[in-house]
């Protein structure tokens, strides 16, 4: 391992950076002060410091993303970017300042107690921002049309029955209203308008997310991952960005605890307890693989998209989403059978359904290297 002689704190904010060092030993960390937030001010004030073979730095992952991250490493300083809800905290400490953040840190990185996350390069990072701009895109879509039928049920409008909500029969009676005050007409025409305007936004972002699913560097394992059924192109390209380097996490295991997916428990003596999921992880992956569980309710099948999507992939990864489709359609029905929720069901499936995600990442990842290599 590495030998540091001074832990330096960072506390990040969008203006300003609250900077504390820790000597080597056991001495108390000490605070040396708020610089800029920018490169020129950042530079002078490490070189103050010593010299980058001597510093170790950390931040708290936040909203100013990993760009401080890239310019340290750009100087050669090593640094790490921390988990802030696994950084150890004293019971009733509620004071809470910037200086006292990186004074924390700075003993916390000394003592080797914090945990760092996975910083993702530049493309990852830019696949991220793109796959959760369509999940923001589609909250907004939901609210515009929550807002356009609960306009429409205050003046007791009710659309056709056995017309679903949304289909072209329902767009169709949706263009034949009328209302005969201009103040009502407005705002359900301003109403429609903003439907339209955020379905246009989403259609161009999936344009774009199906152009790195088919030609990025991302995209073998994207469409490996689609040989898994209820995972098309937009969970697959989720789960890629979201996870990054599959081979990162050394068991299924581990990926699952990421994804916040494995039980709560509390043990002592001989008492075991064991509750709900944690939803301690990445509430992104979470959403897409609980989705995508529901569709192994359904018994085994290859047909339709499915058998499209797997058209020339992988034979490894046709194997693994073969067995996955056999033994989640039995464990989802094991667990309905007992009288338990669908929803409790599915969760269960979702959990197990990210190891074999994990087993066609990481061989899809091994080969990428091995080819690599070759080369």
């Amino acid at each position: 391992m590495k030998d540091y002689t001074k832990f330096v704190g960072l506390d990040v904010s969008k203006d300003s950076i609250s900077v504390a060092v820790a000597d080597t030993g056991r001495g108390e960390p000490r605070f040396v002060g708020n610089i800029p937030h920018t490169p020129e001010a950042i530079r002078k004030c490490m070189r103050k410091l010593g010299t980058p073979e001597q510093l170790h730095v950390c931040y708290e992952a936040g909203p100013t993303g990993y760009a401080l991250f890239r310019f340290l490493v750009s100087i050669g300083i090593d640094c790490i970017v921390v988990a802030p809800t696994l950084i150890p905290k004293r019971a009733g400490d509620r004071v809470k300042t910037d200086r006292r953040d990186s004074l924390k840190l700075a003993k916390h990185l000394r003592s080797g107690e914090l945990t760092p996350v996975w910083t993702p390069d530049e493309d990852h990072e830019a696949l991220r921002d793109l796959v959760r701009a369509r999940h923001d895109a589609k909250e907004d879509l939901h609210r515009a049309r929550l807002r356009l039928v609960q306009f429409l049920l205050r003046h007791d409008l009710r659309s056709p029955k056995g017309t679903r909500n949304w289909s072209v029969k329902h767009r169709e009676w949706l263009n034949s209203l009328h209302f005969e005050r201009s103040s009502l007409q407005i705002v359900f025409q301003e109403y429609l308008h903003a439907i339209d305007e955020v379905a246009d936004r989403m259609k161009r972002i999936e344009s774009e997310i199906h152009e790195q699913a088919i030609s990025s560097v991302h995209a073998p394992v994207i469409q490996a991952l689609q040989t898994m059924r209820g995972v098309a192109e937009v969970t697959a390209t989720t789960l890629v960005a979201e996870i990054g380097q599959f081979s990162r996490f050394s068991s299924p295991r581990q990926l699952m605890s990421y994804a916040g997916l494995v039980p709560k428990e509390y043990s002592s003596g001989t008492t075991r307890w064991q509750g709900s999921i944690t939803k301690v992880g990445n509430a992104h992956i979470r959403h897409v693989v609980v989705e995508s569980a529901w569709a192994y309710r359904h018994s085994p099948s290859l047909k339709g998209q499915l058998r499209a999507r797997q058209n020339g992939q992988d034979p490894e990864a046709k194997r693994i989403a073969w067995k996955a489709q056999h033994r989640l359609h039995k464990k989802y029905h094991q667990i309905t059978s007992r009288g338990n929720a669908g929803k409790k069901a599915a969760v269960a499936v979702a959990r197990e359904l990210m190891g074999f995600i994990w087993a066609i990442g990481c061989e899809i990842e091994k080969k990428q290297l091995e080819a690599v290599s070759a080369a």
